[in-house]
């Protein structure tokens, strides 16, 4: 029983992120101007902040979920202001060469970006609610079972984020400077794009 949940929450939290967004977007240009490392770090953020909201969604914590909600336009504002920046930043970023592995600072604040960048999204928790409920999975009926449930989130997202960081690892020898530059104001247009359309749906 304790494994089916487990399994259950794996295939939540990979389907949950695999697909293509601002933070996809920007975990495979970290990647492709960074390293896998540095990819694999924004990714992990997203998987945290996934995992914190299905922890609220699973716990059936009403209260908490209810508050966050309520502050979805404040959250958005921020996540919005937030991926412009990102966007601007990326798109005028200069490439870099392969050089050497990141530090750990670095990697705290790739995985730190990501994971502010996703809690900002507090309607995740309804997304995760729904879920669980067309799975005929009940709220807050067992701890244990929970917890289960919430870790299988969290491994399900980190499977998909080592999984595009490696693949697009992989191909970052082929991309020469010019390519790069490319890759930055591509980046860069997408996720200023998402950020716009965040302050879009807040505004209006």
């Amino acid at each position: 029983m304790g494994l089916a949940f487990l399994l259950k929450g794996l295939a939540i939290g990979f389907s949950i992120a695999a697909p293509v967004g601002p933070i996809g977007a920007l975990c495979i240009r970290r990647t492709l101007a960074h390293g896998r490392a540095v990819g694999l770090a924004s990714g992990l953020g997203a998987a945290t902040a996934d995992m914190v909201y299905g922890a609220i969604a699973a716990f059936g914590l009403t209260a908490v979920s209810g508050f966050l909600v309520a502050q979805q336009m404040w959250f958005g504002l921020v996540g919005g202001v937030f991926l412009l920046y990102l966007g601007v930043r990326t798109f005028v970023a200069r490439p870099t060469g392969q050089g050497s592995a990141p530090s750990p600072s670095g990697l705290m604040k790739a995985y730190g970006s990501t994971f502010v960048l996703t809690v900002s999204n507090p309607v995740t928790i309804l997304a995760f609610a729904a879920i669980f409920a067309g799975l005929g999975i009940t709220a807050g009926r067992d701890h244990g079972t929970a917890a289960l449930l919430v870790l299988g989130v969290f491994l399900g997202s980190a499977i998909w984020w080592v999984i595009l960081s490696a693949g697009v690892g992989a191909s970052r020898g082929v991309f020469n400077e010019g390519g790069m530059r490319w890759v930055n104001r591509v980046a860069g247009v997408m996720i200023a794009a998402f950020g716009a359309a965040a302050l879009v749906n807040v505004m209006w």
